[in-house]
């Protein structure tokens, strides 16, 4: 097996003809054409992301009922944990019925969330002579925390859970790390509400216009779409650079690139960019939309299915986005 991998979507849709009805100003149409997106999944009010989590969990156990006892890590990727205290990723163990003597955490990333993870999974297993399997769960459900009227962040985000497992062999064929961080740009993505520096009780709940027609309040969650261009057509394109310079390698040894599934617009002028041949891009957003942490899996998930990704396939795995984080690494399947 090249990668033990499931996701799961939220039962309701959103898709474009909706939004449409929403905002008669956008045409559906035209969304898709901007984000390269025309429909995104949404958890439902009592579905939480730990939910969402569990329910792909469920999905890779039910493909390999073996794979439950044979965990002995789980890394749960989320910003929406179930409490402040106790980690998420210790009910999950028990809800999934996981072995006592695992260890469990939760890694609290956006975007980059994945590739952060699975370089905790590399190093667990490298370091340590007894892990052979560690369990990457991702999930969010920000379509909760965005503003009914930010019909721009309406557009982009949708709700998903996925379900990794790390093996040694992936983990020893998995290469050289690039990171990096810049918390001076964490305005331009970021959610306030229920927070220890921004408790509800000192959050303005009045709605302002961001100077685009998107409306929101500092209880959901904001994006500057414009910020977050500049930024990624800043980064990214060093980020790649960096990265295979780490391991040696050149573009044309790459097989398939895959990005965070940011928005579709922004990932062609990156594609463009970067002069990488569409054959050997890799994108999965206009059925699911931006899923935070969840996207890679997702389109790893996906370029399995067309046989994209087969034995012998490298794989660059780069994310971008909310912190300001970013991270890449190559993986030789």
């Amino acid at each position: 097996m090249i990668f033990q991998n499931a996701y799961y979507l939220p039962e309701a849709v959103l898709d474009n003809n909706n939004l449409e009805m929403l905002f008669p100003e956008w045409k559906a149409e035209a969304i898709e054409e901007k984000t390269g997106i025309w429909k995104r999944h949404c958890a439902a009010f009592d579905e939480l992301s730990s939910d969402c989590a569990v329910n792909a969990a469920e999905q890779l156990f039910s493909q390999n009922p073996n794979l439950r006892n044979q965990i002995q890590f789980l890394i749960f990727v989320t910003q929406s944990q179930d409490h402040a205290s106790p980690t998420t990723a210790c009910i999950i163990q028990d809800r999934l019925g996981l072995k006592a003597s695992i260890g469990a955490f939760d890694i609290n990333l956006g975007c980059t969330g994945f590739v952060y993870g699975l370089s905790v999974a590399k190093g667990l297993i490298i370091t340590n002579p007894h892990i052979e399997n560690v369990m990457i769960l991702t999930s969010e459900t920000l379509t909760k925390y965005i503003h009914p009227k930010d019909k721009s962040a309406r557009t982009i985000f949708g709700d998903a859970g996925t379900a990794n497992v790390i093996t040694r062999a992936m983990a020893e064929n998995t290469g050289v790390f690039e990171f990096g961080t810049d918390g001076s740009g964490s305005e331009i993505m970021i959610k306030r509400n229920g927070s220890f520096r921004y408790p509800f009780n000192k959050v303005s709940a009045l709605d302002y216009d961001d100077g685009y027609g998107n409306i929101t309040n500092d209880e959901y969650f904001r994006m500057k779409g414009q910020d977050v261009f500049v930024f990624t057509l800043k980064r990214v394109p060093n980020l790649i650079k960096t990265v295979l310079k780490r391991n040696s390698f050149e573009m044309e040894d790459i097989d398939l690139f895959v990005f965070h599934q940011a928005n579709g617009y922004l990932l062609e002028h990156l594609r463009k960019k970067l002069k990488i041949p569409q054959e050997r891009f890799f994108t999965y957003i206009r059925e699911v939309g931006n899923t935070v942490s969840s996207t890679i899996p997702i389109a790893l998930n996906e370029a399995v299915k067309v046989n994209k990704i087969k034995s012998g396939t490298r794989v660059l795995v780069a994310a971008f986005g909310v912190g300001l984080s970013w991270a890449a690494t190559i993986i030789e399947f």
